[in-house]
């Protein structure tokens, strides 16, 4: 997991914020509740959303296909 998605699942979990900053961390899902692993999914949507958007070689359309095609609001 890349400092990025780390700091993902942090907002997304905050009690996991020990764990994640420590150098012997394992991702364990099943210790996430149904509501987190959604939100971290969701955060990882967005952070594509707006990836796609900063880079002026795609066309807007895909930031808008992103989010329609995850049901994601603004």
């Amino acid at each position: 997991m890349n400092e990025r998605t780390k700091k993902l699942a942090i907002i997304a979990n905050p009690s996991s914020q020990e764990i994640y900053e420590s150098d012997s961390w394992q991702f364990n899902c099943a210790a996430w509740s149904a509501d987190d692993l959604e939100k971290f999914a969701e955060l990882i949507v967005r952070e594509c959303m707006k990836v796609s958007r900063l880079n002026t070689r795609v066309d807007s359309k895909v930031y808008l296909m992103i989010q329609e095609h995850f049901g994601v609001e603004e």
